[in-house]
């Protein structure tokens, strides 16, 4: 990979390193690696820290008060830190509504929101699924109707992410119904305290609570909190989700979790010696870091187009399914490694506490978290629809 980076990338990515070095607090980083969801409070702790040092939004151009990174830099950045161990900034904010704001928000938008986002002061969360609105989303029926200088909602979203941390949602809803579906949605940003507004927790498989659904009656929503022109948010929405899937990429997910493979093989014993001696689990392990190789090239070729100027449809499906496989490969090896030791959850309430080494307890609970990868973001059937249409015409 060193060899495909000029030498001012190379510089950069060792500057990146060395403000990790000095900057990352060990808590913070112990606590990732070991396997273990960052904490909200080391999320906004890391935020700040990096806002501190200008790269608050490191997607950003300089014309929205970013350090105006490269494609390259950006990517570079993001390897090092998910390798390192830092939190990964909550990606609504800063890599999903800040996009569709600086692109089509008001000015009063652009200036009220993009500060507070930078800084993590507002923690975004996404209002798309619905009930029976998930991968058909122009079928959502949460509803805004105008009342003078305000909207009421009315409606229900789910599987929201992180709502019950939110400050805000940014959420597509109706406002017509006498056009084609995807012509009649708005996009709204609204605030999670308003009245009328009630988060209930979804409990998943892995025993946390991650997701929640969301429901609306009679919230009212200033005019001035929608985003660009009535009817139009469904094209918003498509420039949002070109955003999420190229952001899919995962690679420094990947090598972090590859690293942390191989550090529970060793901690295992089964027939006479370490896990990582058996030669069919070598094996497997070699295939996972050579597809991780040749993705990370691959990464790099579209970011090299994208420096060009080219862009392609093709990119972001690409990109999301092989790399959302990827990370759930690499967490089904994981369980495998640890064979009955993978058992415990991080739920203490199901924690078997015969196991010494608490990092065993995060490794069944991710194997079960990462199974949305394929869905989240455009299921990868989609993905495989849109890129077909892409190849074959």
């Amino acid at each position: 990979m060193s060899a495909l980076l000029t030498e001012k990338e190379l510089a950069f990515r060792e500057e990146v390193r060395a403000f990790l070095a000095s900057e990352l607090p060990d808590d913070i980083s112990g606590w990732i690696l070991s396997g273990e969801l960052a904490r909200r409070e080391d999320t906004i702790a890391w935020a700040r820290i990096l806002h501190r040092r200008g790269w608050g939004g490191y997607t950003w151009p300089r014309k929205h008060s970013g350090p105006g990174f490269t494609p390259i830099q950006r990517y570079l950045f993001e390897d090092e830190c998910a390798v390192a161990g830092a939190p990964e900034i909550v990606p609504f904010g800063l890599k999903m509504v800040a996009p569709v704001i600086m692109e089509f928000g008001s000015h009063w938008q652009r200036e009220h929101f993009l500060p507070r986002i930078a800084r993590l002061d507002d923690w975004w969360c996404q209002g798309y699924s619905e009930p029976g609105a998930g991968s058909d989303l122009a079928s959502l029926r949460t509803r805004a109707r105008r009342d003078g200088d305000f909207y009421i909602v009315d409606g229900q979203k789910t599987w929201t992410t992180e709502a019950h941390e939110a400050d805000w949602i940014f959420c597509l809803v109706r406002t017509s119904t006498e056009a084609r579906k995807q012509d009649g949605i708005s996009f709204l940003l609204i605030d999670l305290k308003s009245p009328g507004i009630t988060i209930r927790p979804i409990i998943t498989f892995d025993g946390r609570h991650e997701i929640n659904e969301v429901w609306f009656e009679n919230v009212r929503v200033p005019i001035q909190n929608l985003v660009g022109e009535e009817g139009r948010g469904w094209t918003y929405a498509k420039y949002l989700l070109v955003h999420e899937r190229l952001n899919f990429g995962g690679m420094g997910f990947c090598k972090r979790e590859i690293g942390r493979l191989k550090r529970l093989a060793q901690g295992v014993r089964r027939n006479g010696g370490p896990v990582i001696s058996d030669p069919a689990f070598r094996a497997r392990l070699a295939s996972l870091e050579m597809r991780l190789a040749a993705l990370d090239m691959t990464n790099l070729r579209f970011l090299r187009a994208a420096e060009r100027g080219e862009t392609s449809e093709l990119h972001p499906p690409y990109l999301k399914i092989l790399s959302s496989h990827l990370q759930q490969d690499i967490a089904e090896l994981q369980v495998r490694a640890l064979g009955s030791f993978a058992m415990p959850t991080a739920s203490s309430e199901f924690r078997n506490e015969t196991v010494e080494d608490p990092e065993f307890a995060h490794v069944s609970p991710r194997y079960c978290n990462l199974r949305k990868t394929t869905i989240y973001a455009g299921s990868n059937e989609i993905q495989r629809e849109i890129a077909a249409k892409h190849l074959l015409g």
